[in-house]
């Protein structure tokens, strides 16, 4: 139904091998969209590159923010500080609409078990038009430790170091726990999530770009 017109998003982060893994282990040229917000780890880039290598994925879209509009609106490259929210719209949520175009369905790796506003997350949902798949949803944490032991998949080399969930640098700190793995993200503010995971049209409508010019 969907061949040619499905395409699954990575952030290349702490659990992202298994999705990947899965994925390649039915189609290695699947699309596979990731995004470089340009405030990535070096290690999260270093993880793609190997992740990428050993699963044998023969289409990677690193998908990057529009430079014009990185130097209209975060010329200085400090957003993240006094605009959180703005920062991640302009990095995260327009370049991925702008990838999906054309796509008439994509994959993400959201559980259950990361709390928040993923507690209930839906298998199979709708998002402007658009189905939304989450394989992983109703998995537990010691579902994924297992899969990730039983094919011998390379950890993100963050990890070790304490880091639970990895996102942006400047945005993520080592925290977490076993119930709440995204501590780490935004610490000490009551941002959850960077936006790509509500409506992006709707989020476009709310927070366009040119009205934060």
């Amino acid at each position: 139904m969907f061949c040619g017109n499905i395409a699954l998003v990575s952030s290349f982060g702490a659990e992202s091998a298994v999705l990947l893994h899965m994925a390649a282990a039915i189609d290695r040229s699947l699309p596979i969209i990731t995004l470089d917000t340009g405030k990535l780890f070096a290690e999260t880039i270093a993880y793609r590159a190997q992740l990428t290598a050993l699963l044998g994925l023969t289409d990677l879209r690193v998908v990057k923010p529009q430079a014009d509009v990185m130097r209209m609106l975060d010329g200085a490259g400090a957003l993240h500080r006094r605009d959180p929210d703005r920062c991640c719209h302009i990095r995260k949520v327009l370049p991925l609409e702008n990838a999906l175009t054309g796509f008439k369905a994509w994959i993400s790796g959201r559980k259950r078990y990361h709390g928040g506003l993923r507690a209930d997350v839906s298998t199979l949902e709708e998002t402007d038009g658009r189905l939304k798949i989450d394989p992983l949803a109703r998995f537990t944490r010691q579902q994924i430790e297992d899969y990730l032991d039983r094919y011998h998949l390379p950890q993100h080399p963050l990890l070790e170091k304490g880091y639970l969930s990895i996102g942006c640098a400047p945005c993520t700190v080592k925290c977490g726990s076993a119930d709440n793995p995204r501590a780490g993200r935004w610490s000490g503010l009551s941002k959850m999530e960077c936006g790509i995971h509500r409506s992006p049209a709707g989020a476009a409508s709310r927070n366009s770009v040119s009205s934060a010019s």
